[in-house]
């Protein structure tokens, strides 16, 4: 899989754009952009990125309600970058939900610095709920959460951004089924198509990469009707 962290720039103004794409590319992270409030929850449902630079002053929608909305579905590490310097709107971010807050302008090694630790944060809390296990294992499947890769015996499996989280979900849960609905929701939000065509994708991909036979399963079960089940570890 690729092991870059995505970073979503959700910003309208194109000279703050560029630079932040220039910036998080020449230090190894994928860049992409929306540039209004409406693109940038379709995309971070879609992409599911490591983490969301957010201006405030958007042009369909203040910043402030998609901290809010994005809270009500994700848990993806929000900076705010932005122009306003008041403590009302500094404080009212990060009580919605921001886990920081760059004024600009800005200097590239503080930007970067933040993402870093917003980034560190989500990985210990991630790590909190999996009870602090660094590894899945389950007979040949092995799963390091810390170096984001998977491998079937001695061979490495490559996974997409989004395979990734999904097995991340099963496994934290493993053993029990997980519904179509909460799945959607945990990984692409609210704003997925109501359909579960692109669940059924993703799952169907995943299988191939990690299972000997798709249609006889070791690992991840279908409950017919329902959803999934990740086979416990060992």
């Amino acid at each position: 899989m690729n092991n870059r962290q995505t970073i979503l720039i959700i910003e309208d103004e194109e000279n703050i754009t560029k630079l932040l794409r220039t910036i998080l590319r020449t230090h190894g992270y994928n860049a992409i952009v929306a540039t209004n409030a409406n693109e940038g929850k379709s995309m971070a449902s879609s992409h599911v990125p490591d983490l969301i630079l957010l201006d405030l002053g958007l042009p369909d929608e203040d910043g402030i309600n998609v901290i809010k909305q994005f809270r009500e579905w994700t848990n993806i590490p929000v900076i705010v970058v932005s122009a306003r310097s008041n403590d009302y709107d500094k404080v009212t971010a990060l009580d919605l939900g921001a886990d920081d807050y760059v004024t600009k302008p800005f200097s590239t090694d503080e930007l970067l610095a933040r993402i870093r630790t917003a980034l560190r944060h989500k990985r210990v809390s991630f790590d909190e709920e999996l009870k602090r296990t660094k590894l899945f294992v389950c007979g040949n499947l092995k799963i390091d959460f810390d170096k984001h890769f998977v491998t079937i015996g001695e061979e490495k499996v490559h996974l997409t951004n989004i395979e990734f989280k999904i097995m991340e979900l099963l496994c934290k849960s493993s053993g029990k089924v997980l519904t179509h609905d909460y799945i959607m929701n945990a990984i692409w939000g609210p704003y997925a198509h109501n359909d579960n065509k692109i669940l059924r994708v993703n799952m169907a991909n995943l299988r191939r990469k990690i299972e000997n036979n798709p249609a006889d399963p070791k690992y991840i079960f279908t409950e017919p009707g329902v959803g999934y089940r990740m086979i416990e570890a060992d």
